[in-house]
């Protein structure tokens, strides 16, 4: 069937959930999240016979239709889409009448979607941390779900817990801005929460987080109706307060002018422990954040921007599966990085373009071997893991694209007024790339005519939707002003090598560069020849690079560095690089505890290392994989995997 979601086993064509009740108990001791989840569900094929569900790694132990008692299967587990839960209908199901589900399971300690902390690996170290991460296909270790984003649901949960909960959805009670667990003792007594969610979601936007969280609101902006607010650990309240309190209901009051009202009512932030694994990820009403972008100086709130503007992209407007992600996250690009512009000028844009394009060719380049993850449209084989494809390439390569047909079709002023069409036409919906693509022609057919018709004829569709290769299909231009600096300084640095004398360089030389000028600056470097060791070590002390508390920038630094992998510099940084990401570092006197967590930090520093020096990666990823997350250690494993591959060294993984 056309465009059927390669990722799931339900039969979500024949019967289709739409609503879920949700009963969950948290239990931290035992380590499970138990419970019920009770299916409305639209029939659409007569005489449909079963409704199967997703799952993974899920101990069923129950199942009713109607109320009453029905029989289940459990199929063998796939690798990827794990067991099929089948459930027996009643004979001669009508297509438009309404069937209910509920089955009774518990998760396991296999769960992919959970990550149980214990205390010490908090911030506070007083309570263990529960949390989820369900995209793009971990929903059903969660729950027995249909798995597509091509099914959108709404649903509602009681939860049990001696912790605060939080979930992807509006609190009913007790109260969020009342007393923290309602008045009750925390991490002692139990207190039932009770959230709605009345918007149709994906399943991939269900989530949990279960922790000693307090709140704190952000001023009401203006007159909007909706609520925004602040939730993390009191030992990181404040500083989570100020970093993202000035900016989260700005930004969300410009893109409502842009693209339509914002129509969660709640959009809450949530800072997670250090063992996220993403920079956020943006669940409906509450996007989850890592603690990275606490820097102090609110320069990484575009994260902040990118998952608020899912809303919109991907929350509101859903990609058909995963062949077409871009949907999501280019459009989501291509629109933060102009609110970007709206609020803080044209040069911001295009300094964010600039840092995108690094990412965007690294990551292109990682997949040469497999040239079908450079697609911005990915014919997935039934059963394939699509985070085998996860990179920037549907974030940067889709952003790219969507800036294209602007600047092709006429600007701004021209484009946006598409955008918002867009938006109100397949908000709610689930699409596909051709969907999207038509209703583009058809826009500018009836809003330009022939002549706009003949620009999008112009656009090289093949060569961006399916082309392969390191190159965009157009070569991109952008504002360059605010990377002027950063560049000359770089030029400087590396028209040094020849010299032994770096005393011309100043700790002034950084004095007015932001954090992203410093990240370009780093990125430039690695365009030349490696520096030698000495000026390497003297650039890294002068600017406090190899000190930074800024993620972004000592990742830039450590990848600066360590390459190339048989280097002086790469032999004398190794150590450092690999104890910073897990934690290890000592500052003043003492190890900091604190993972990076965050793929997009983990995964490329443990193949730096690993190349240094393998040994080395090996017993420091045998030692601490276990504070990551299972997302995280399941994709470094592979890509320790694949490099030992490469280099034909032996490797068990522990």
């Amino acid at each position: 069937m056309a465009d059927l979601d390669p990722t799931t086993q339900s039969n979500y064509r024949q019967i289709a959930s739409k609503d879920i009740a949700f009963e969950w108990a948290v239990d931290f001791t035992a380590q499970i999240l138990s419970g019920s989840a009770a299916h409305t569900m639209d029939v659409l094929l007569d005489g449909v016979d079963e409704a199967i569900f997703d799952t993974g790694d899920l101990e069923v132990t129950g199942a009713e239709v109607n109320g009453s008692a029905a029989s289940y299967d459990l199929k063998p587990k796939h690798e990827v889409m794990g067991s099929a839960l089948h459930v027996s209908l009643p004979k001669g199901v009508q297509s438009g009448t309404e069937i209910n589900v509920k089955v009774f399971y518990k998760t396991t300690k296999d769960c992919t979607a959970l990550q149980w902390l214990d205390k010490d690996q908090t911030q506070g170290k007083h309570f263990p941390f529960l949390f989820s991460q369900c995209q793009p296909i971990y929903a059903r270790a969660l729950a027995p779900v249909q798995d597509s984003p091509s099914v959108k649901i709404t649903y509602s949960a009681n939860v049990t817990s001696v912790l605060p909960v939080l979930l992807s959805a509006i609190r009913v009670s007790p109260p969020s801005d009342g007393p923290a667990h309602g008045g009750k003792v925390i991490g002692k007594d139990i207190v039932e929460y009770r959230y709605s969610q009345p918007v149709p979601i994906p399943s991939y936007l269900l989530a949990i987080a279960s922790g000693n969280v307090h709140y704190r609101p952000f001023k009401k902006f203006e007159d909007k109706k909706w609520r925004t607010g602040i939730w993390a650990e009191p030992e990181l309240i404040d500083a989570a307060y100020w970093e993202f309190s000035e900016d989260t209901a700005r930004f969300l009051a410009a893109e409502e002018k842009l693209v339509g009202e914002y129509k969660f009512g709640v959009y809450d932030l949530l800072v997670l422990p250090p063992s996220f694994p993403y920079g956020g990820m943006e669940n409906a009403c509450l996007s989850f954040l890592t603690p990275t972008l606490l820097t102090g100086d609110r320069s990484l709130v575009d994260v902040v921007v990118h998952e608020a503007t899912h809303s919109w992209f991907g929350n509101g407007v859903t990609h058909a599966h995963a062949g077409h992600f871009w949907l999501n996250e280019g459009w989501t690009v291509w629109m933060e990085r102009l609110l970007l512009q709206v609020l803080h000028g044209p040069a911001e844009r295009g300094f964010s373009y600039i840092i995108g394009a690094k990412a965007l060719v690294d990551d292109l380049a990682q997949y040469s071997d497999k040239p079908r993850y450079q697609r911005l449209v990915i014919e997935f084989e039934k059963g394939e893991d699509p985070d085998d494809a996860f990179s920037r390439v549907p974030y940067d390569k889709g952003a790219n694209l969507i800036l294209h047909l602007e600047r092709t079709l006429g600007g701004l002023d021209v484009f946006l007024p598409y955008v918002k069409d867009y938006v109100s036409t397949f908000i709610g919906k689930s699409i596909t790339t051709q969907q999207w693509k038509a209703h583009l022609y058809g826009y500018y057919k009836e809003h330009g005519g022939p002549d706009k018709v003949k620009l999008l004829d112009s656009v090289d569709w093949d060569a961006w939707l399916y082309g392969e290769g390191v190159t965009l299909p157009v070569e991109m231009t952008y504002d360059t002003s605010l990377a002027q600096a950063a560049y000359s300084l770089a030029e400087r640095w590396n028209s040094s090598r020849g010299s032994t004398d770096t005393t011309g360089f100043k700790k002034e030389d950084l004095a007015d560069f932001g954090s992203n000028q410093k990240v370009v600056f780093l990125e430039r470097l690695q365009t030349f020849p490696a520096l030698p060791l000495s000026h390497l070590a003297h650039l890294g002390t002068l600017y406090d690079l190899a000190s930074s508390p800024n993620a972004e920038i000592r990742l830039r630094f450590y990848e600066l560095v360590l390459a190339p992998p048989t280097s002086e510099a790469a032999a004398h940084f190794v150590a450092d690089a690999g104890k910073w990401v897990v934690g290890d570092e000592v500052i003043g006197g003492e190890k900091t505890g604190v993972i990076k967590g965050r793929m997009k930090f983990c995964r490329p520093i443990f193949k730096a290392v690993f190349k240094v020096d393998p040994a080395f990666a090996l017993k420091l990823w045998a030692e601490h994989k276990n504070k990551f997350h299972p997302i995280a250690r399941r994709l470094i494993d592979k890509v320790l995997v694949y490099i030992i591959a490469i280099y034909s060294v032996w490797y068990t993984s522990s």
